[in-house]
């Protein structure tokens, strides 16, 4: 059985709400799936000022934990077009296992949510995807075979780099079904392609 860790950052709660529809994909394909994330930065009183969403279940995650896994789904919100504080500064610690190897071959994938359309769906996702592939990590995506990414009858969040959700310029918004169900889609299609990476390896 597959290990896979979505791990993510939500201020607001609506990339925590798509982690979980992805760890749902996830274990419907037969994999396991962990439900971590990151540190907030942010001082606790003012994220409580600015209405952060601070009573996120998932465990707060070590940079110890990504290589017992055989994929890791990042889930980020943007940050004018970039991931967040939050995401960069836990990647930027992963230097000794950079150095040593430790993720090379692992999936990676990302979901993210912006506070508009074209709020920066794609860059932020491209932003992440540099740091795996440094990390050696075979990137996988949201394919067309999704039907929801073609949907025009709705505004919907989502790319072929993943899927994604729009927030709205005061966090109104939340996820819609057919976001979520891109969500889902990306867990089960993540978990597939790291059992078939794990059983060629198995064969070398």
């Amino acid at each position: 059985m597959s290990r896979v860790l979505v791990l993510y950052y939500s201020s607001y709660g609506h990339i925590e709400t798509m982690a979980r529809a992805v760890a749902e994909g996830v274990r419907a394909a037969g994999a396991s799936a962990t439900i971590k994330r990151v540190p907030e930065l942010v001082p606790t009183e003012i994220a409580s000022a600015s209405g952060y969403k601070l009573d996120q279940e998932a465990p707060i995650a070590r940079v110890s934990d990504l290589e017992g896994y055989d994929a890791i789904i990042f889930g980020v919100p943007t940050r004018f077009g970039s991931m967040p504080a939050q995401m960069k500064n836990f990647l930027d610690q992963t230097g000794g296992l950079w150095a040593s190897g430790k993720l090379v071959g692992k999936v990676g994938s990302v979901f993210t949510s912006t506070g508009t359309q074209h709020g920066g769906h794609e860059s932020t996702i491209l932003s992440l995807h540099t740091v795996l592939l440094h990390h050696g990590m075979v990137i996988v995506g949201l394919p067309y075979a999704f039907a929801g990414l073609s949907a025009v009858d709705e505004i919907s969040g989502g790319s072929p780099y993943g899927a994604g959700t729009i927030a709205g310029p005061e966090g109104e918004r939340r996820p819609t079904p057919n976001e979520l169900e891109g969500a889902r889609y990306q867990g089960r299609h993540v978990a597939s392609i790291a059992a078939r990476v794990a059983a060629d390896l198995e064969a070398v």
